[in-house]
């Protein structure tokens, strides 16, 4: 494969999303845990509420920021490796991107501030509705980048003028019925991935035997979340499906594995597609069940990667694993969730250590799915950037050399490189002070009130009998 600027800008920013997503995927779901913990400690005045505000609150600190500086930067490659998509795209995506400054980044901007330094400052309602300002505007950043990416994908509401895409309806862009079948799938994903992190953080101290109170409830809280979500979440993504095979249907032929037009067709469960015979090897399928997935119906005739040109099809090894590989981490985390609910509901869930070991060691599974679905989503659009009508290669920077993007490549993934590395290691430090140290420093941060007895004995490390 011979590297051209193209590739390597595409490596780029592939490199750079990716590195990208992890943070924001974790901290939506994480800062609607802050607001339920914030408004359970209001409710109940436990004292567990508050120490796991205060240490969850630190971790939320560390992503954020990480998530903010890597988004940064990675939209500067807009300007220099994709000049052409911006000047094109620039009247519709610059202001949906002004419109998370305006909401989202404002929201975050304003209340955060409060969350880090104003708990002694502000009444507790207020402080609440800050945790509430900061989770909303979370979700409102991850709302207009769905837009703007949407858009991409199927897009709606614009006239060409002048060598530019221009908008002439925003009521479509906005209110897409793809954007409102993909956004609700982001933002569970987001929930999910805050919910088994928690959960696995939980079964992380309940096998050390320490932090009981706080690591019970992180325990329940997360699987209940978690098996609650989850069949919501594989019905949304059975929309976000259906829209692919509607709007995108070389994507869904890709992800299925298909490569002729079938009727019935069948689904392919696993098979190693070779394009260069246009077939697939050591093929499991199951008949009729594609044509039943695709169109509800037993008979529909599904098309094949064979019915497009093909400089119009996009490479399908990589949505089609990613898919299934996406897929498979949802039902594991779904056992996982439904069989720990179970055990929490029964109050036996301390007495299983493999199911404990199996929730810890889960707690990778709803990034890999994050990142999964988004290479089906993003791969599978090739070869256009804007679907159907401006085509990757055409979007570059003119006259971008292979030196430069080479150059900039490397110093990307070295400096993304070095802010992960330590920043995984500040949140594993805080995972492994615990959220005792954290209740005790927010006390202290307190004038003029000393620690209560209750306070107290949430600082100890608690142990199962």
């Amino acid at each position: 494969m011979e590297l051209t600027a193209l590739l390597l800008s595409r490596l780029q920013f592939a490199f750079t999303i990716s590195f990208h997503i992890i943070f924001p995927s974790f901290t939506i779901g994480l800062a609607a845990w802050l607001t339920i913990l914030e408004a359970l400690h209001i409710a109940t005045g436990r004292p567990a509420y508050r120490a796991l505000f205060e240490f969850w609150l630190k971790i939320f600190g560390v992503a954020f920021g990480l998530g903010v500086v890597s988004g940064i930067v990675m939209a500067f490659q807009f300007g220099t490796n994709w000049s052409e998509l911006s000047r094109m795209s620039g009247p519709i995506q610059g202001p949906l991107l002004s419109y998370e400054s305006f909401t989202a980044f404002a929201l975050e901007a304003s209340f955060f501030g409060i969350l880090l330094f104003g708990r002694k400052r502000v009444p507790p309602w207020f402080y609440l509705f800050s945790t509430a300002m900061v989770a909303l505007g979370t979700t409102l950043s991850a709302f207009w980048i769905m837009v703007n990416n949407s858009w991409m994908q199927v897009p709606v509401g614009y006239a060409m003028q002048s060598g530019a895409f221009i908008p002439v309806d925003w009521f479509k862009i906005i209110f897409s019925p793809v954007v409102w079948v993909r956004f609700p799938h982001m933002l569970l994903a987001a929930y999910l991935t805050g919910a088994f992190c928690v959960a696995a953080t939980g079964a992380w101290y309940v096998l050390r035997r320490i932090y009981t109170p706080e690591a019970r409830i992180m325990l329940r809280m997360g699987l209940y979340l978690a098996a609650v979500l989850l069949p919501v979440q594989l019905l949304c993504g059975h929309l976000v499906g259906d829209y692919a095979h509607d709007d995108q249907p070389a994507k869904f032929a890709a992800i299925e594995g298909r490569w002729h037009d079938e009727q019935p067709a069948g689904e392919v469960l696993f098979a190693v597609p070779d394009a260069a015979s246009q077939t697939n090897r050591y093929e499991i399928k199951i008949p009729i069940l594609g044509s039943l997935i695709g169109s509800m119906s037993f008979d529909a005739r599904e098309v094949g990667l064979t019915s497009f040109p093909p400089r119009d099809r996009p490479p399908v090894l990589i949505p089609f694993f990613a898919f299934r590989i996406m897929v498979a981490c949802g039902l594991l985390m779904l056992a996982l969730a439904g069989l720990g609910s179970y055990r929490c509901r029964k109050r036996r869930i301390h007495r299983n250590p493999l199911l404990l070991w199996s929730i810890f060691l889960s707690f990778p599974l709803p990034f890999i799915a994050t990142l999964t679905g988004w290479f089906t989503a993003e791969v599978g659009r090739q070869p256009w950037t804007i679907y159907g009508l401006l085509r990757t290669a055409d979007a570059m920077t003119p006259f971008l050399t292979t030196r430069t993007a080479a150059i900039s490549l490397v110093v990307y993934c070295a400096l993304y490189t070095f802010i992960f590395v330590f920043g995984i290691f500040y949140i594993y430090r805080l995972l492994r002070t615990g959220p005792a140290a954290s209740l005790v420093m927010a006390t202290f941060a307190i004038p003029n009130r000393p620690m209560s007895a209750a306070d107290h004995q949430a600082t100890l490390p608690c142990r199962l009998p």
